[in-house]
């Protein structure tokens, strides 16, 4: 079976690619969508939704910088609660709770980051209200 779909990465191509989406019948939609870039979830994965289209989302440390932005920063109490030991795993985390994500791809060359992204997977995800409910932010 082949599957065609359509990838971008950057949110000033998103009415394209929504036109794209709602214009075509495709089998996945590959974005960006992170913590600090959440334009994909105003439109474009509700859409993804109801059309039935798997979701990738390629970019799920914002290319690199928000993790290089988090490095050197305390993990908050509250990832614990959700199961985290690294700020990977809370932005992995915070991705794969959108319902319409079907994967996401955590790019590494480390063996050591890859396990540390596959731990993310690891356990229950939170209920998705938890990152309102527990007023979620990210240190600046």
């Amino acid at each position: 079976m082949r599957y065609i779909g359509i990838t971008h990465y950057t949110a000033s191509a998103y009415a394209e690619v929504e036109a794209v989406l709602r214009a075509e019948k495709l089998d996945f939609l590959q974005i960006n969508y992170s913590f600090d870039e959440r334009e994909a979830a105003k439109r474009l994965l509700p859409l993804a939704t109801e059309r039935g289209v798997a979701v990738i989302v390629n970019m799920p440390f914002g290319g690199g910088g928000l993790l290089r932005r988090l490095r050197d920063k305390p993990l908050p109490g509250w990832a614990a609660e959700i199961g985290c030991t690294s700020w990977a795993q809370v932005l992995i985390k915070f991705v794969l709770n959108q319902s319409a994500v079907t994967c996401t791809i955590p790019g590494t060359s480390r063996p050591e980051h890859m396990a540390d992204n596959a731990a993310a997977g690891a356990g229950a995800l939170p209920d998705p209200s938890f990152w309102r409910r527990k007023d979620v932010s990210l240190p600046t």
